[in-house]
C-alpha cells in the first residue's frame, strides 16, 4: 500500500496513538489543533503539558513519543474562516483519511463531521474515536473512566483490595488498534469501489469486546464472585501467580497439567508431587495452599536460581521486570526506536508492534516531535497559499 496522507484533528492519547501507527508505516501525519485561548497559557493538544519538560515550554516528556514524526498546524476550526481553510487543505492537499477524537457533539460546530468533509472529498476515509461513540455524542470519555464503567476495575486488583486500574492505558491503546485496522480496511474496500467511509469507534464498545474470558461465563453458571479481583493468580489457570524469592519475585503461569507434571519432576518442587494437585481442578481446590506451598520454596532461592529450574522444566516464567530495565530486554533492545531532542539528546522510544520497512530505511529514528504550530506556514504554503495571506491569517489569528 502506498503511502497515505493523514489529517488528524487530535490529542490527548487514543487517535495520537493511532496515527502514529501510520508514522510508523512512512505516512505522512499532519496534527491539526486549535489556535490558543484568551487567558490561557497552554496551547494545542493539553498533553504536551503533561510530564516534565523537554523542548521549551510546549513539549514536555508525556507528549514526546506519541507524535514523534508528526507535523503541526494550528487552526481555529470555531470560525468560518477556519473552516473555509480546512476545506482549501482538503482540496489542494487531497488527504487519503481524516481522523479526529474530539467529542462528536462539537462537529458540527468545528465543520469536521462526516457529511460535510466527504462533500469536499467524497473517497476520504474518516475516523472518530470518543467514549461510547457518534450515537451517545455528549458523552466524554478518558482511560480510566472507560476502565470503571466497562468492568475493567471490578477485575483489576487483590480480592481484598479496592478496584484498580491497570497501569498501561489500555483502553486508549485498544481503540487506537482498532482505528488503525479499520482505517485499512477502509482503504482496501476504496481501492475496489473508489468510495470513502465513516468509521466510528466507541471506546466503550472496544473495551467490552475484549471481555472473552469473563462476560460469556455469566451465562455458563459462574458467578459473579468467581470472575472478579485476584491479584496476580489466574481465576482459571493454577498455579499462575507471582511468587516471593530471596531478592524479589518470579511470575510462573502452569497452563496445562502436563506442564504441572514436568514442574514437579524438578528436585525444587517434588515435595508438591500429591495426589490432591494432580489436576487443574484439584489445585483450583486447594490453590490457597498450593501457593503458600510453592512459596515456602521459591523464598528460599535467589530469583536466578528459581528460573534457571522453571527453565529447564520449560515453564512460562519470568522475573519482575523493573520498568527502567524494559529497554535491555534482548527483544527490545534490537527493535527500538529513537528521535533526537532539539538539545541533542537522544530519546528511546518503545519498538513499533511489527518492524516495517520504513522504518529500517530511516534507521528507526524518527523526528522529533513537533512544537505547537510548527508546520503551519509551509503546509500552508505547500497548499497554495500566498504570503500574504498566510500573513492575514495569522493576523486575524486564525491560524498560529
Amino acid at each position: 500500500m502506498k503511502p497515505q496522507l493523514v489529517f488528524s484533528l487530535e490529542q490527548a492519547l487514543t487517535m495520537t496513538y493511532a496515527t502514529l501507527r501510520f508514522v510508523h508505516l512512512g505516512w505522512r501525519v499532519i496534527k491539526i489543533e486549535p489556535t490558543p485561548i484568551k487567558g490561557r497559557q497552554s496551547k494545542g493538544d493539553p498533553n504536551r503539558y503533561i510530564g516534565r519538560p523537554v523542548a521549551g515550554h510546549d513539549r514536555h516528556s508525556y507528549f514526546v513519543a506519541p507524535n514523534a514524526g508528526k507535523e503541526a498546524i494550528a487552526i481555529d476550526l470555531k470560525r468560518k474562516e477556519g473552516q473555509a481553510l480546512l476545506k482549501r487543505l482538503i482540496e489542494e492537499l487531497r488527504p487519503d483519511i481524516f481522523c479526529t477524537n474530539t467529542m462528536p457533539a462539537r462537529h458540527n460546530k468545528l465543520g469536521i463531521g462526516y457529511e460535510k468533509l466527504n462533500q469536499i472529498k467524497n473517497d476520504l476515509i474518516w475516523c472518530c474515536i470518543s467514549a461510547m461513540g457518534l450515537a451517545y455524542p455528549d458523552v466524554p470519555g478518558y482511560d480510566p473512566v472507560m476502565q470503571a464503567w466497562c468492568g475493567y476495575m471490578d477485575l483489576t486488583g487483590h480480592p481484598d483490595g479496592p478496584p484498580l486500574q491497570c497501569g498501561p492505558p489500555i483502553i486508549d491503546l485498544k481503540a487506537g488498534d482498532e482505528a488503525f485496522t479499520q482505517i485499512i480496511l477502509a482503504l482496501m474496500e476504496r481501492a475496489e469501489t473508489g468510495s470513502g467511509k465513516m468509521i466510528d469507534i466507541s471506546m466503550a464498545q472496544v473495551a467490552v469486546s475484549w471481555l472473552h474470558t469473563f462476560l460469556p461465563m455469566l451465562d455458563m453458571d459462574s458467578p459473579p464472585s468467581e470472575l472478579k479481583r485476584s491479584g496476580n493468580e489466574h481465576r482459571q489457570f493454577i498455579p499462575v501467580n507471582a511468587y516471593r524469592t530471596k531478592d524479589g519475585f518470579v511470575y510462573l503461569a502452569i497452563g496445562s497439567d502436563a506442564q504441572w507434571n514436568r514442574f514437579i519432576e524438578k528436585s525444587l518442587f517434588s515435595s508438591l508431587k500429591q495426589d490432591r494437585f494432580a489436576t487443574n481442578e484439584g489445585r483450583r481446590q486447594a490453590k490457597i495452599k498450593l501457593h503458600q506451598a510453592i512459596e515456602a520454596i521459591t523464598r528460599e532461592h535467589t530469583s536466578l536460581e528459581v528460573s534457571a529450574v522453571l527453565a529447564e522444566a520449560g515453564i512460562p516464567h519470568s522475573p519482575i521486570t523493573p520498568i527502567e530495565n524494559v529497554f535491555q530486554l534482548p527483544f527490545v533492545a534490537s527493535g527500538i526506536l529513537k528521535t533526537v531532542a532539539p538539545d541533542g539528546r537522544q530519546v528511546r522510544l518503545p519498538p513499533p508492534a511489527v518492524q516495517t520497512d520504513y522504518l529500517d530505511q530511516i534507521q528507526s529514528l524518527l523526528p522529533f516531535a513537533p512544537a505547537y504550530g510548527e508546520h503551519t506556514t509551509r503546509i500552508l504554503t505547500e497548499a497554495g497559499l500566498s504570503a500574504a495571506e498566510i500573513t492575514a491569517l495569522k493576523d486575524q489569528e486564525v491560524i498560529a
